[in-house]
């Protein structure tokens, strides 16, 4: 194997909270269709708690998560918090049962949703609060504008946003200042390939929901499965060790309801691939050109960054795998290891 190349552990959220990149999605530690108190609830804390004892201290919830489930063990489980302990949740989303999902965005109720927020977290100002979703019938303005008077208060120290386009997240700067953004984004799916791009040059978090690749992309005996056995790993570990190496702004947010999957996870901040072994994975999975990947390579070799002929093996090009899209598909409901897909 080459040189391996070193991954930013850690980020600054807001500039001012320092935290691991990877951390843990409490979506599914719910119900049935995220609806619901889970078989086990002391199962659930069990996880909870492991994952601070591994060193995570950023954890992403939100108030329709049951509804109000998640955050309710959370603050059961956690409270007091471990020092550094960041916690980001979300409103904008109303339930009508399990697996329906539906945005509000009026004011009045944003702020009920952050004072029970507070309430069910046991915390006296929410880290990092997020709109779930922008709501069409209700001005962004309006949305926004209740949550900056409840942060002028005290009430919420940064505020992020959840599936949104680069032209919204500059509508929301305008009202209040945004140091997140929850886009869905994997190695299969990467439509939020702009808003990632907009997160770097702005230094704005970039945390994508769904972050394991799934459908035929991840299926066993496929493209991804096969180059994860290759290096002893998971297609879960690849999948979120190749988000680490995409961008220093990137938070994945893996789920789980299982300890086992859990701690399984977390080892994906311990892959170390080279340049070139991340570049002729993406050719291999077809998300790139064997000659575009050549020519990286070769500029990294003048820069002395990659060995000399570490791109000899991509010199003929090839055609991008019609299977795989870099705007990737669009599928509702609940997805594995990542967040809410509404």
């Amino acid at each position: 194997m080459a040189t391996a190349t070193a991954v930013q552990k850690t980020f600054k959220l807001g500039g001012e909270l320092e935290i691991h990149r990877l951390g843990y999605g409490s979506m599914r530690i719910t119900g049935q269709g995220i609806w619901g108190e889970p078989a086990d609830r002391e199962k659930a804390k069990k996880v909870l708690r492991r994952a601070v004892e591994l060193g995570v201290d950023f954890i992403d919830t939100a108030d329709s998560y049951g509804p109000a489930v998640s955050e309710r063990l959370i603050g059961e489980a956690l409270a007091p918090y471990a020092k550094g302990t960041v916690i980001a949740t979300k409103a904008g989303l109303t339930r009508q049962g399990p697996d329906q999902w539906l945005p509000v965005g009026r004011p009045e109720y944003l702020t009920q949703q952050v004072e029970m927020s507070l309430r069910w977290l046991k915390r006296d100002r929410l880290d990092l609060w997020q709109l779930h979703r922008i709501d069409a019938k209700v001005p962004v303005e309006e949305s926004l504008g209740a949550i900056k008077t409840l942060q002028t208060a005290g009430k919420i120290r940064f505020v992020g946003l959840s599936e949104v386009t680069v032209e919204q997240i500059e509508q929301a700067r305008k009202v209040v200042e945004i140091v997140s953004v929850q886009n869905e984004y994997n190695l299969g799916n990467r439509k939020s390939e702009a808003v990632l791009e907009y997160c770097e040059r702005e230094n704005l978090a970039f945390i994508p929901w769904f972050p394991v690749a799934a459908g035929k992309l991840a299926e066993p005996g496929g493209k991804l499965d096969a180059t994860a056995k290759k290096f002893g790993i998971t297609v879960a570990q690849l999948s979120l060790a190749w988000l680490l190496h995409r961008s220093p702004v990137v938070l994945p947010i893996p789920g789980t309801s299982s300890v086992a999957h859990l701690e399984e996870n977390l080892k994906a901040a311990d892959v170390t691939l080279s340049d070139a072994e991340w570049q002729m994975l993406e050719v291999d999975l077809g998300l790139k050109k064997s000659k575009t990947v050549a020519n990286e390579l070769k500029q990294d070799e003048d820069r002395g960054v990659v060995p000399v002929g570490a791109g000899d093996a991509l010199a003929s090009d090839v055609d991008l795998d019609p299977e795989v899209s870099v705007g990737g598909e669009a599928v509702g409901g609940l997805r594995d290891g990542g967040e809410v897909a509404k």
